[in-house]
This record gives structure tokens, sequence and C-alpha cells, in this order.
């Protein structure tokens, strides 16, 4: 039981190496890989080898078609280009477990050191985040020996031995397992190298290992299609494609998987470089053969998945910010996310303006409509969200978990704000229009002014929110006390106007009073936006309470 409990600490363990390498190599290098993608994409041959060298660095071809498959979906890229690329990004991640075939036991120690001095000494910096690669390849080479040592111990066992001497290669069953453990750990290059050592060690057949390669292949494929479900269709027409390739692959090399055995075993006596390279061989030929097809596959695949006519969607038609294909590339699903999130808040300031509207018209319908602007508000909030949560924060260096967290503090804000606003324009349609109110003179002055600068302030919070300035969020921040002072000034000559018996303002005294106090209340979710650009330049005073108590007494 122990011996095998470190067999699946060791198969976990070259998983997270493996997630480490990728989320390290997407933490410094991500806006540059998706530069260089974009720039390398004039011909197949190009875009085949930046393909190659950018799935090298991630070792994942699913991270490498999350990103070309954002390009396509956003117009920058034609899909047989893109293809192109996910044929070499098959090459370059059979590549890598070539490489971590070999023996390299003595590297995973040293790799391991460094890696850590460097990332414990610049945690936050490029340097420190290196560090965190370095220590995702010592990991997974040092999971690589484990498994070996583990799985050495296991084959001794008299029932282990009795199990491998029944089995009998079902290469459908293979195919489809090798694909399932695909899918499950994120990784085809994981399953492949846990293959090849498994075989090495005697655990699993070498005709059973090649049907578990062929079937983590496929896996690949089907994880990408998988992962890119909800996108747009121009975004998941590249995985769909790369699917097309590996199903075909697959058919293609099924039969011939025994004639490599008889052909290449004669002159490769280790087992696990025979899977490696199979594995090579495999991705080689079918990018060969697929090179000059990525025309007639490209057209197959929008056949299956037509793009939708573009200016056909409405009025109401607008770009959807929060890609999933992004979310590979966590810098960029970060932008997605605030464009998203300042789309939440010209809901809001739409909400916003029509209230002085619903209040000097009278207009019950108009009042209707904004409401309903409440439950899309609240929509942008639970799915930017959900979205945020799918970010990877360990992708994430410190400025830009930093900017995670504003965005969800942002969001929150609009919100609220937009819970208010239904609120207020409740109390209007129930205690002004419905029983035929109106504000006094003076009254209805007061709430236009506050209404003026409420709208200035959520302006400039959404400006204060795209730039992340110091001198803007402070401006912001000096609003809040101006609309505090001038609310308590505006309540002050209500109560003179109440005092004066100013008949209107008696008839409406409740929602004059509720609706100043409800947009000092908006306001200040506005100002909220301040805190965390302040806080982050240390620019925030430890106690505002104290400093205005010392004020007062002074």
């Amino acid at each position: 039981m122990k011996h095998l409990l470190n067999l699946l600490a060791a198969i976990a363990l070259l998983v997270w190496g493996t997630h480490m390498v990728r989320t390290g190599i997407l933490r410094v290098f991500g806006a540059n890989l998706r530069s260089t993608l974009s720039r390398s994409l004039s011909s197949r041959f190009s875009a085949f080898a930046s393909g190659l060298g950018v799935t090298a660095l991630v070792q994942s071809s699913t991270a490498t078609a999350l990103i070309v498959s954002s390009f396509v979906g956003q117009g920058l890229v034609a899909l047989p280009a893109a293809l192109a690329v996910m044929l070499g990004a098959d090459v370059g991640t059979s590549l890598m477990a070539v490489v971590f075939s070999f023996d390299l036991s003595w590297l995973s120690p040293l790799l391991i050191f460094v890696g850590v001095v460097l990332f414990m000494a610049r945690q936050s910096t490029n340097v420190g985040r290196f560090g965190r690669v370095l220590i995702g390849l010592g990991l997974m080479l040092l999971a690589l020996r484990l498994v070996t040592a583990s799985t050495a111990v296991l084959t001794q066992a008299p029932a282990i031995k009795s199990l491998l001497g029944s089995l009998s290669s079902d290469l459908m069953l293979e195919i489809t397992v090798g694909a399932l453990l695909a899918v499950v750990c994120y990784s085809s290059l994981a399953i492949v190298l846990l293959t090849a050592t498994l075989a090495a060690s005697g655990v699993v057949p070498a005709e059973v290992a090649l049907g578990l390669v062929l079937g983590a292949n496929l896996g690949s494929g089907a994880l990408a299609v998988l992962t890119t479900l909800r996108s747009a269709v121009e975004a998941r027409q590249v995985p769909l494609g790369n699917l097309v390739f590996k199903l075909l692959g697959v058919v293609l090399a099924a039969p011939w998987v025994g004639l490599w055995l008889q052909a290449v075993r004669p002159y490769i006596a280790d087992t696990a470089t025979l899977v490696v390279l199979f594995h090579l061989a495999f991705n080689v030929v079918v990018a060969i053969v697929f090179i000059g097809l990525t025309q007639w596959i490209a057209r197959g695949v929008e056949r299956w998945l037509p793009r939708q006519p573009r200016g056909q969607g409405g009025p109401l038609e607008r770009p959807q910010h929060l890609d999933p294909s992004a979310l590979a590339t966590p810098s960029l699903a970060i932008s997605c996310a605030a464009r998203e999130a300042l789309h939440q808040a010209d809901v809001v300031e739409t909400m916003l303006r029509g209230v002085l509207d619903v209040i000097v018209r009278n207009d019950l319908r108009l009042a209707e409509d904004l409401r309903k602007l409440d439950d899309t508000v609240d929509q942008l909030y639970s799915s930017i969200k959900y979205y945020l949560t799918k970010i990877s924060r360990e992708a994430l260096g410190e400025e830009e978990s930093r900017r995670w967290t504003d965005i969800i503090s942002f969001t929150i804000n609009m919100e609220h704000i937009g819970d208010t606003i239904e609120r207020v324009l409740i109390d209007i349609e129930d205690k002004k229009i419905r029983p035929g109110r109106s504000f006094s003179e003076a009254g209805m002055a007061e709430i236009r002014e506050l209404h003026e600068r409420l709208l200035a302030n959520l302006r400039l919070g959404m400006s204060v929110f795209l730039n992340g300035t110091v001198h803007d969020a402070r401006k912001l921040l000096e609003e809040k006390a101006r609309f505090r002072d001038l609310e308590r000034a505006y309540s002050r000559t209500h109560l003179a106007r109440l005092t004066d018996k100013t008949v209107p303002s008696i008839e409406t005294s409740s929602l004059h009073i509720d609706l100043l106090s409800e947009l000092k209340r908006i306001n200040s979710h506005i100002c909220s936006i301040a805190y965390p650009i302040l806080d982050s330049a240390g620019a925030l005073a430890p106690s505002r309470i104290r400093e205005s108590k010392f004020d007062e007494l002074g």
C-alpha cells in the first residue's frame, strides 16, 4: 500500500511540476508569447515554427491552442495559419517529451536549488518567476525518478506480476484511457512521460504504452475543444481543426503500431525512449501530411462551425469581452475582465442619468426600464466574478494580482450602486409620481446639483479604475468629503423650508431626505474605487477618523 501511495504521489508531483512550468512561463513571457505568435503568422511554415517554439517553452499545446483561438476570435489571424501553429505546437510538446526522457536526474536537485533561491530572493520580479519555472522543471525530473523507483518495487509483487502477465493489448481501450487521462490531468506531456516511465519499468507492455500515447494526443485535442466550448464560434474553430488533425492521425497511425515496434525495437533497447520517439514521430508525420492541407481542413471546420454574419445581431449587439480562450494568458484575461467591468459601469451610468429624467418628467415607463437594467448590472457582476475565479492566480504577477482585486472591488461597488438606484426609483414612483407630488424649486435645484456632481464623480471613478493614477484617486476621495458636506447643508436647508411650511417640501419631505441619503451612499461606493489605488501607492492615511478628530480639536 505504501509503494502504491508513493507512485500516486509521484504522478501528482509530475502533473504539478508541469503546471508550475506552464504558469511560470506565462507569468514571465505571457504578453511576449502572444506578440511573437502574432508576428510570425505570415505563412504556414513560419506559423508552424512559431507554434513549435512557443509550445516548447510553455510545455502545453493546449495553452497555445487557447492563445491562437483568441487571435482567430478577434479576426487577427486566418484559420489556416492558426491550424499551422497547432501542428507546430504538437511537435514542440513532443520534443520536450524526448528531452525529459533522458537521464537528467543529476539536474533535478540543481534546478530545484537554484529555482528556490531565485524565487525566495525576488518573488515579485521576473527573476523570481523564472525561479518558479526552474522549480517546476526540477520537480518534473524528480517525479520521473520517483515513478521509476516506485514501479520497480511494485512490479516485484506476485499479484502485480500475475496481473501484468494477463494483460492483452486492446488498442481502442488504450486510446480511450490515454485520452481520458490527458483531459483529467490537463497535460498530454505529463501522461506521455508517465507512460514512458511505466513502460520502462515493465508495468505496462510497450504495445499498451503506444496505445496510451495515441490516446494522450487525442486527449490534448479534446481538452482544447472542451475549454473553448463557451467561446465565440471563431475561437472554437482552431481547437476543432486541431482535433480533426489528431483524429485523422490516430486513425492513420493505429494500424502501424505493431509495425513500428518491429522496425524500431532492434535499434532502440530502452523502452522509454521507444515510447517518446513514437510520440514525436506521430506528431512529425501528422505535421508533414497535413501542413499542406490546412486550407482544406479550415474549410471543413468552417462548414461544421459557420461564423455568424457580423452586424446582424440588432442594436443590442456588442463585443463579448469575457473571452474564455484568453484564460490561457492570464494577463490578457485580466484586461478582458477590466473591459467588461467598464461596460458594467456604463450601464450603471445609464441608470443614474435616467433618475433625474424620471423625477422631472414623472415617467413611470422609463423608471421601469431603468429598474430592469439593474438585472443587467447584477448579471454582469456575476459573469465577471465567475470569469475572474477561472483565472489562475498563480500565473499572475504582483501587479496583475492587485488588478484582479481592484476589478472585483470595482464590480461589487457598481452592483451596490445599481441596487441603490433601483431602490431610489421605487421610492420616487411610490412617494412622488403616483401620489402626484412635486419637489419645491429650491429642493429640485439641490437634487440637480447633487445628481450632476454624482455623474461627474462616477466618470472620474471610471477614469481612476482605468488608469489608476494617484492624482485622480486623491481628487475622487476629496470629492467624497465635498459631497458629504453638501448633503448635510442641503438637509439643513430642507429642514428650514419645513419650518417655513413650504407645502411641496412638507409633502415630499420623507422622499427628499431619503433621496439625499441614497445619493450620498452612491457617492461613497464611487469614491471607494480610489482606496485600492491610494493604498497601493502608500498615499492612504492610516486613520482618517483620528485625523478628523484632531482637526476638530485644533
